[in-house]
């Protein structure tokens, strides 16, 4: 791809940036078609770090094309190390974008009609604002409630033992704040936990959970859950399948386990064969699309705020809720990229389906 690239465009500059960069720069550096390697922690400065004669820009997103939420990264690295991630190794150790640099690239996106907002980094439990004395990400969040125009903001990949009483109150008392979490789990059994060298157990994951629940009952929750890792026995996958019971996911993101080099993990004894992994995959599938439809069903008869991504027939169009639930919306004069009030009637495999309501809402607020 590299050599494609530098006969395509010759006689441009090449430069290699990305987790390759980090892992493989001497070799990079090797090849005649590339002109500089610059590290994941630099490459938000790339054109300052390839032409550092020159001014530039501080860089920031401005537009997400085909789609109608932002997503806006206020934070990178990771200092956890666990057992099987090479992220500190390619990333970096974590760094945290300032305050006001944030807040100006959500008002850019607002201005080109964003209406959704998604924090998100590697950890941003570890978000500090890179000031001293260090931000909270209750902080951020709070000063992004404020900015006009924004009328959604989510909580992308966090730890539940960094859902403290902090965040939990700038979440719920905020009027934009979507009330759904990613909050990463990888594993429902504690041994396990232990062995992946996460910071929490099982019961720390439930007991955030709960508070949120708590606060608000139409809370849900996304997450992470690797299988097959190094040891996993039956009886601890068992535990995994029971916690999902329990909490009941919107959506669950799996990953098979892979070994990556220089983790504690890819060192472990008792790996667990390919075809035992490919069998516990294809059981937490299954257990995660079941949970998502009980979830689901349980808010059929209820009325939700639907931002529409697209249109999925005519007059059919499909979105998420305030609390991250698919629903499917019919009615007139919809587009994508607003906000419907739509009925929840029925639930199917691939979502809720919703009437438009929102000439209703209109004659309520002026009757």
């Amino acid at each position: 791809q590299i050599r494609k690239l530098a006969r395509e465009y010759a006689p441009e500059k090449l430069v290699v940036t990305g987790c390759l960069a980090e892992r493989e720069q001497k070799m990079l550096l090797a090849l005649p078609e590339v002109t500089d390697v610059v590290p994941n922690h630099k490459k938000e400065s790339l054109l300052s770090e390839v032409f550092p004669e020159k001014e530039w820009p501080e860089f920031q997103i401005e537009r997400f094309e085909a789609h109608t939420r932002a997503f806006v990264k206020i934070q990178d690295g990771c200092n956890s190390y666990c057992s099987y991630c090479v992220i500190p190794f390619v990333r970096g150790r974590s760094r945290s974008k300032k305050i006001e640099t944030i807040l100006r690239e959500i008002e850019t996106l607002v201005e080109n009609g964003y209406k959704e907002v998604v924090l998100t980094g590697i950890n941003i439990g570890d978000f500090d604002g890179d000031q001293t004395p260090p931000a909270r990400l209750s902080d951020l969040i709070r000063l992004v409630d404020q900015i006009p125009g924004v009328e959604r903001i989510r909580i992308s990949s966090i730890d539940p033992d960094e859902v403290d009483d902090d965040l939990l109150e700038a979440v719920i008392e905020g009027k934009k704040t979507a009330p759904s979490m990613h909050i990463v789990l990888q594993s429902g059994s504690n041994l396990t936990l232990k062995r992946m060298r996460r910071k929490y157990t099982k019961q720390d994951f439930i007991d955030a959970t709960i508070r949120l629940l708590k606060a608000d009952p139409r809370f849900t929750f996304t997450t992470d859950i690797i299988v097959g890792f190094p040891g996993e026995t039956e009886v601890e996958f068992q535990e995994t399948l029971a916690l999902m019971d329990e909490v009941l996911f919107a959506k669950v993101h799996m990953f098979p386990y892979s070994d990556r080099p220089k983790t504690r993990a890819s060192r472990m004894p008792n790996m667990v064969p390919e075809n035992l992994i490919q069998i516990r995959k294809a059981a937490l599938l299954k257990a995660a699309e079941k949970n998502a439809y009980l979830l689901r069903d349980s808010f059929v008869g209820q009325t939700f705020h639907v931002l529409l991504e697209k249109e999925e027939r005519p007059g059919v169009w499909m979105g998420h809720s305030e609390n991250f639930l698919p629903i499917y919306v019919s009615g007139e004069h919809l587009r994508t990229n607003t906000i419907a009030y739509a009925l929840c009637t029925e639930n199917t495999e691939e979502g809720l389906i919703g009437e438009d309501q929102s000439h209703r809402k209109i004659q309520t607020l002026f009757a």
